[in-house]
């Protein structure tokens, strides 16, 4: 059996493009870009409780990172390091080739170095530090928001729960929307271009991770302001084609998560300027809302006028 460092050494050390040292030290090195700030995000991957204990290897490799490159992208951030911590119940060669080759890949598209991280035997358990460069002060936060902004949203929200419920609940999806829902959910597409593209523009922002209603609590509560979403400016006509219930497709869309697509706030002035860049990055971008004063909450207005409140609904790791 292959040792840990045996294990690093073959499928974890390639060459790197921005980095002055990376695995094999105690420790790496880079320097960071004069007049840049840097960002550093983490997230973890747990078997059983993110994904799958058949998840293909590939597809899981490709995922653990991108959903790291998304909490960058949500804040204008240029993705550049990463390390990896790796819990695996055994050195599965296979597995691990099919893993690094998901992961590198993802690397490959967004431009990040792996870096160094750490190997053991356990649960499987994937953990990643990501780490990136931004010009001073020019970070898109979420405490930026104010009333009166825009609400924007980009891509396809619930797609990836549509694609969870159907593997887990056998929920039937048409075959024309099922290949797009399955990759929505293993193999996301962080929005790098957009949010990079959205530094001077977005007031504030985040990525669409637990669900949008609860994400859009985040923003709302640094803001310290409400929103009114618009029930017909929602993107949910593609996910009631897909599954062929327009409540189902409602809840997918409002509540879902894993979809890691931006949600953001912008000023009037920049409607324009953000419709022609959804166009031009050739990604669908929808504007469902309006902030508004905190003490009017959150609430859905419908087609006739009539406003209700909305709960937060959204993925929490110690409740659901």
């Amino acid at each position: 059996m292959a040792s840990e460092f045996d294990l690093i050494r073959h499928h974890f050390s390639r060459p790197t493009r921005h980095t002055d040292l990376a695995g094999g030290d105690d420790a790496a090195l880079w320097q960071p870009t004069p007049g840049h700030q840097l960002a550093v995000s983490t997230d973890m991957l747990v078997e059983g409780r993110h994904f799958f204990a058949d998840a293909d290897p590939t597809d899981l490799g490709w995922k653990s990172l991108a959903v790291n490159v998304s909490d960058l992208a949500a804040m204008g951030v240029t993705p550049r390091w990463a390390l990896l911590a790796l819990a695996v119940p055994d050195a599965d060669a296979d597995w691990l080739a099919a893993f690094a080759d998901g992961f590198y890949a993802c690397a490959e598209a967004f431009g990040v170095d792996l870096v160094g991280g750490d190997t053991t035997r356990g649960p499987r358990n994937l953990s990643i530090t990501i780490c990136g460069e931004v010009p001073t002060g020019a970070a898109i936060r979420r405490d930026g928001a104010r009333v009166g902004d825009d609400l924007w949203v980009s891509g396809h929200p619930g797609r990836a729960a549509l694609a969870l419920w159907h593997l887990r609940d056998r929920l039937p999806l048409a075959a024309d929307h099922r290949d797009a829902c399955l990759a929505a959910l293993h193999r996301p597409q962080p929005r790098t271009a957009l949010g990079l593209a959205l530094r001077g523009r977005a007031s504030a922002m985040l990525d669409v991770s637990d669900g949008l209603l609860g994400d859009l609590g985040h923003l709302l509560d640094a803001s310290a302001v409400g929103a009114q979403i618009d029930a017909s400016r929602l993107p949910d006509a593609a996910l009631i084609a897909a599954c062929g219930d327009a409540e189902r497709a409602r809840q997918a869309c409002l509540a879902g998560g894993d979809d890691y697509e931006l949600l953001f706030s912008a000023p009037l002035a920049q409607r324009d300027a953000i419709a022609a860049l959804g166009r031009s990055l050739a990604l669908p971008v929808h504007r469902i809302g309006t902030l508004t004063a905190p003490a009017e909450g959150l609430t859905l207005r419908a087609a006739d006028g009539t406003n209700t409140a909305l709960a937060r609904a959204g993925f929490d790791h110690f409740t659901a």
